[in-house]
């Protein structure tokens, strides 16, 4: 069976309007405030293909930086497709031989492992910072000043800030 997917393409800069006219002549869109992020359907058989097909019918059309999944799989993963220079290709390709994988698995775990890292860095600076403020106030001053902080603010954080 043929499922549509949500794709969201994020681009190097705002598309101009003769992009988004020339874009919109292919696929529907809609987009963001800024004009950064478009969202579409793709119709496909599976996440992957409607990423590679989504790719070739924009062609040149518009400053495409990622492609990604707009909802994760079964496995709770987005998809992103990104388009490489021949050089990075080779880098990656001979990185991967060393370490006994497929390029697209290699490059996988990278993105897993920089993710993982940038969420031990925010954490990380968070303690410092946490820290030099215990240096000047009570534990107790600085429960209350978060409580009432997060108790003022409407919005919620996003689930893949807590985790």
């Amino acid at each position: 069976m043929t499922a549509h997917h949500a794709i969201e393409i994020t681009l190097t800069r705002p598309a101009t309007d003769c992009e988004l006219h020339r874009a919109r002549r292919v696929v529907a869109l809609a987009g963001n405030s800024d004009g950064t992020r478009l969202l579409t359907l793709q119709r496909a058989r599976t996440p992957g293909r409607a990423l590679r097909t989504l790719r070739r019918r924009l062609g040149g059309a518009l400053p495409i930086d990622v492609l990604t999944t707009h909802y994760p799989d079964r496995q709770g993963c987005v998809l992103l497709n990104f388009a490489l220079s021949h050089t990075a290709r080779a880098i990656i390709r001979q990185a991967a031989e060393a370490c006994g994988q497929r390029p697209r698995d290699f490059l996988g775990q990278a993105v897993i492992d920089a993710v993982a890292q940038h969420k031990e860095e925010r954490v990380r600076r968070m303690m410092t910072r946490f820290e030099g403020l215990l240096d000047q106030h009570t534990p107790e001053e600085l429960l209350v000043c978060a409580a009432s902080t997060l108790l003022r603010h409407d919005n919620r954080l996003p689930s893949s800030t807590l985790s």
